[in-house]
């Protein structure tokens, strides 16, 4: 039964506009045009599909340069978009300008975790500039040879809570169910870089229902659980029948009342969020999708219509993001984020501070930068646009929040507090009761 999971990643047949010369200036316009549905030099215009994926001019402009001999119909499949993966150093260096630290941190056999970027994401890269904050987290840099005394393969205590394969159970009544240690891009400050990708790099995809089976019966057999988290890897780099192998399982199990996935699919891979995956979704309600997303740049036109599907049917959007240094740890890169997910539907829930897992010290900010831009978020935007900030205490602790203080202390019957503004408030707050049981002082 493990063919379950086994993809035909070629797509299916589709016309291919005949692709000039790349570095013909007029043959690359031309395909621009084709591609856009623009038209040109007698190229008949496409017809609009409100179910279909529309590519951006930025794609537009990319799939051109790089990738001639592909169609707009190969560029919004997602099976090409994981085939054509950008995952060695040759690939890469065709697309951006490597600085020294990036070309040798890619060199073979010298990251602990695997390099993949999708040609989707690698159009969002900027070509020249190492030091751009989406560039940052996906290409690898000698920083991650950097490792301190405080950081772990398992920071968080994962394996100690696992019963068996694939669950970890560490709050009563929720699960962590990780079915694929498979992404189709894999972030350099991944908690779990000590297993995803791993069998990629012997070609053994061997996740299937033999290997969730122990955790489905896991489940079963706990009738405490109501909550399960299906996360990897990326659940979503999973083909259809394989996702809804294990929603069917999952809904089976009574005491299950609410399936979460997590993932980043939408904002690496948004030509995964197919109109077909998500009238399959739509038969396991309820159901909740938490997005990790990093910045307000990965809210491109793209993956903004994937949310959309994803929020049109039915499905509950949250969002999840980690306080990376130099990366989106200012006001103004927050408050963007934080803003943008809530225009497409996506409610901020967590901003994790960041592990410490091997190799990340050089995106881990102070604590005390994550209270202060709570702090400053608080007041200043919508509400509904703060998330919770937590760290994940190591060794398995748990997500704790983390909150700026607020409460002054106490001046005789009264609270002090002072608000986001630091102007300073008194709440009656009587140490016993100050009325009689017949209600007179």
């Amino acid at each position: 039964m493990d063919e379950i999971l086994d993809l035909d990643v070629e797509p299916p047949a589709r016309m291919v506009v005949d692709a000039p010369h790349p570095g013909s200036v007029s043959g690359v316009s031309d395909l621009i045009s084709a591609v856009m549905g623009h038209g040109g030099d007698g190229l008949r215009r496409q017809k609009s599909h409100k179910s279909a994926f529309s590519l951006s001019s930025r794609s537009a402009v990319f799939l051109a340069e790089h990738y001639p001999q592909a169609s707009p119909a190969h560029w919004n499949d997602w099976r090409w978009q994981l085939k054509h993966r950008i995952t060695t150093l040759v690939e890469l260096e065709r697309v951006v300008d490597l600085s020294s630290w990036e070309r040798e941190a890619l060199a073979p056999g010298k990251n602990k975790l695997p390099f993949a970027v999708t040609p989707y994401y690698a159009s969002l890269l900027s070509r020249n500039d190492p030091h751009q904050p989406l560039r940052r987290c996906v290409i690898p840099t000698m920083d991650e040879r950097i490792i301190l005394a405080c950081e772990e393969g398992d920071p968080l205590g994962e394996e100690r809570d696992s019963p068996v394969q694939g669950i970890v159970h560490r709050y009563p009544d929720r699960v962590l169910f990780l079915v694929t240690d498979s992404c189709s891009t894999y972030c350099r400050y991944c908690t779990r870089s000590r297993r995803v990708g791993k069998r990629e790099l012997t070609r053994k995809f061997a996740w299937g229902p033999s290997q969730w089976e122990p955790a489905l019966k896991y489940i079963e057999r706990n009738a405490n659980i109501r909550d399960v988290l299906i996360s990897g890897g990326d659940p979503l780099t999973m083909a259809d029948h394989a996702l809804e192998y294990l929603l069917q399982r999952l809904r089976a199990i009574s005491h299950v009342e609410i399936i979460r996935i997590g993932t980043k699919t939408p904002m690496v891979l948004p030509q995964r969020i197919t109109n077909r995956l998500v009238q399959m979704l739509r038969r396991y309600h309820p159901l909740f999708i938490s997005i990790h997303c990093t910045l307000a740049e990965e809210l491109t036109p793209e993956s903004q219509r994937a949310c959309t599907r994803l929020a049109d049917g039915g499905v509950v959007l949250g969002g999840q993001t980690v306080l990376l240094k130099g990366i989106n740890d200012t006001l103004p890169a927050l408050t963007s984020l934080f803003q943008g997910l809530l225009r497409n539907r996506i409610r901020p829930y967590y901003l994790y501070h960041c592990d410490q897992v091997v190799g990340t010290a050089h995106f881990r900010t102070r604590v005390d930068r994550g209270l202060e831009l709570i702090r400053g978020l608080r007041g200043h935007t919508s509400g509904y646009a703060i998330p919770q900030y937590v760290i994940d205490l190591p060794g398995g602790g748990g997500k704790t929040p983390l909150c700026p203080e607020y409460l002054q202390g106490r001046d005789g019957r009264d609270l002090l507090f002072r608000n986001y503004s630091g102007e300073l408030y008194r709440v009656h707050d009587p140490m016993e009761p100050e009325m009689n049981v017949g209600g007179v002082a």
